[in-house]
């Protein structure tokens, strides 16, 4: 790990003077930027032991948890503090009860220790697990290297996405609870130089393109201060499926996020992320439009699945994952259908 300074800010507004410092303007992404906010420091810290992160300074951020770590519900919907910790999010009970789907994304990510400690706010922005990323000894990698290649195209790909992936990068999202986010149609609060923004959690990651370094729409110095999940009929019918090589303590090969408001049988609305396979928490518009004023049986289930998918390019070992994908939501749709609400 290579020197860095330590900040401790005593709250937003000293964290927003500490990391907009002169040289920050120059950065050319938020993750590349000198100066990092540190919460749990989970994601951050290996990196920086793995050489990929080189801050030159930490902004310690715990002490904004009293203005930015409180859960509560109200009639709009579902705010979570983005100091909140991924375990009292997860054993909440109004969110266990009335966003099930929420709960379950963090249940199974990362283990017990790390959920203790692992903020939602920096959940969010975890880096792709891709060996080649995390590994500087690779040095095709235009994450780490734009320009350089990408050594995951001939190379160890099994898990990589096979949904929004470009020439330049195939590297996944590695997370759970923003695909719930995005199959909600959450917002994020964000707090900046300029002052405050909302966004679409949808708009808050970016497709690699050919810029895959630059991996949000964070500007940076800006931080994330909350999310906010709309209310809505399908809240209390949802779920979070994920399949992964072992039971605990692993990332997803797929997953999928599902939301249903249904009447008669019918299927009103539906809400739909899946996870594992895309470059970065991906909401499928088009199995909701396939699913919506349709009876939910098997053969509408699976019809969602394939417009899901539709997209889908595998690149070598990963092209398994475009069917198993497909069961996944298959199974996930089913299962939500199936719920006693």
């Amino acid at each position: 790990m290579r020197p860095f300074r330590y900040e401790h800010a005593a709250d937003r507004a000293q964290a927003l003077q500490l990391a907009n410092g002169p040289r920050e303007a120059t950065a050319s992404a938020h993750i590349t930027a000198p100066i990092q906010y540190l919460a749990g420091g989970t994601t951050l810290i290996d990196l920086m032991k793995l050489d990929v992160m080189r801050p030159e300074v930490l902004v310690d951020i715990n002490a904004l948890a009293g203005q930015h770590g409180a859960i509560r519900a109200d009639a709009s919907g579902l705010h979570l503090g983005a100091l909140a910790r991924m375990a009292d999010a997860a054993d909440d009970l109004v969110v266990r009860r009335d966003y099930p789907m929420i709960a379950q994304s963090l249940e199974l990510a990362a283990s017990p220790q790390l959920r203790n400690m692992a903020s939602l706010g920096g959940n969010v922005l975890q880096r792709t697990r891709c060996n080649y990323f995390r590994d500087p000894s690779w040095t095709a990698c235009n994450k780490r290297h734009p320009g350089s290649g990408c050594a995951a195209m001939d190379g160890v790909n099994r898990k990589l996405a096979v949904l929004g992936a470009s020439d330049h990068c195939i590297a996944n999202y590695p997370g759970d609870f923003g695909v719930a986010l995005a199959a909600l149609g959450a917002t994020v609060d964000i707090e900046g130089a300029g002052g405050r923004r909302v966004l679409a959690f949808e708009d808050l990651h970016r497709l690699p393109g050919d810029t895959p370094h630059i991996e949000t729409n964070l500007k940076p110095g800006e931080l994330i201060t909350g999310f906010t999940v709309p209310a809505g009929p399908w809240t209390r019918r949802s779920l979070y499926l994920k399949i992964r090589d072992r039971q605990s303590y692993e990332f997803a090969l797929t997953s999928a996020a599902v939301a249903l408001d249904v009447e008669g049988g019918v299927v009103r609305e539906a809400r739909i992320g899946l996870g594992g396979l895309a470059a970065k928490p991906w909401r499928s518009h088009e199995a909701e439009a396939a699913l919506k004023g349709r009876p939910l049986d098997e053969a509408a289930a699976h019809a969602a699945a394939d417009a899901a998918l539709a997209k889908a390019a595998g690149h070598g070992e990963a092209t398994f994952k475009i069917e198993l994908g497909r069961r996944t939501l298959v199974r996930a749709l089913l299962q939500a259908h199936a719920m006693e609400v």
